[in-house]
């Protein structure tokens, strides 16, 4: 079998950002990377499941709705991925990022989806490590640009 594109990119010289991972039709996937992969610090899966509820939240009630494909979590826990039309440019996706983390990091009250009925793990939130982790990458993406997307080697 072919090696999936994910797989191509090294790891050792990842550090967080926001980076454009694939390109298919017109959907665009973008690496959100929170965490500097193989380093031991990774995403709770208390946190992870509470960032995906407000990220996924978030972005599909945005102005740019119709544009999101998906949202959801790294099985490796280091980060996200955001699949967006490719009508969107760069410029907002990476506004839509720094809109969502801001969200995050500031948010108070219920998390969305997260009762019993509406949620397969309802149990399973952090939501203080979940503005933290927010709040260290609002720090990272704060100046990032298009020109910032492409993986390095």
């Amino acid at each position: 079998m072919k090696k999936i594109a994910s797989f191509t990119v090294n790891h050792d010289t990842l550090t967080p950002g926001i980076y454009l991972s694939r390109v298919d039709g017109d959907c665009v996937t973008y690496d959100i990377r929170m965490k500097t992969p193989n380093k031991g610090d990774y995403l709770s899966t208390g946190e992870a499941h509470t960032i995906e509820h407000l990220f996924a939240t978030y972005a599909r009630n945005s102005e740019l709705t119709e544009s999101v494909v998906y949202v959801g979590p790294m099985g490796c826990r280091t980060g996200f991925y955001m699949i967006l039309r490719d009508s969107v440019p760069k410029e907002r996706a990476i506004e839509l990022c720094r809109e969502v983390f801001n969200y995050i990091k500031d948010f108070e009250g219920e998390i969305p989806g997260a009762k019993r009925r509406e949620c397969g793990n309802y149990l399973d939130h952090d939501l203080d490590g979940a503005k933290r982790t927010a709040a260290a990458f609002s720090d990272v993406i704060k100046n990032w640009t298009p020109a910032m997307t492409a993986y390095r080697e």
